[in-house]
């Protein structure tokens, strides 16, 4: 993929929801597009701050974004203040 987001926007891969909780209760759709998502930065643009290529972030299911498709793969673009924290990391 050759493709870098410009000034502080983040391209960002999409994690699957899950659907089931460890103790095996299944989580209906519609309750699991009202949550925040979680993604990877997967590119950063020159400006941005405090999140890094590889990590693991978590953002509002309404945040503004654009949905793109590079090399049949879906990604999202979006402004790094639309993400709401980074988790998983030793920072």
């Amino acid at each position: 993929m050759n493709f870098k987001p410009l000034g502080d926007r983040v391209l960002l891969k999409v994690q699957e929801v899950e659907t089931k909780t460890a103790s095996g209760i299944i989580i209906p759709d519609n309750a699991s597009k009202e949550k925040p998502t979680q993604a990877q930065v997967v590119a950063i643009g020159n400006d941005v701050e405090h999140v890094a290529v590889g990590d693991q972030v978590i953002f509002s299911q309404y945040a503004r974004s654009a949905t793109v498709t590079i090399d049949n793969t879906e990604y999202i673009i979006m402004e790094t203040s639309e993400i709401l924290g980074t988790f998983g990391g030793d920072k």
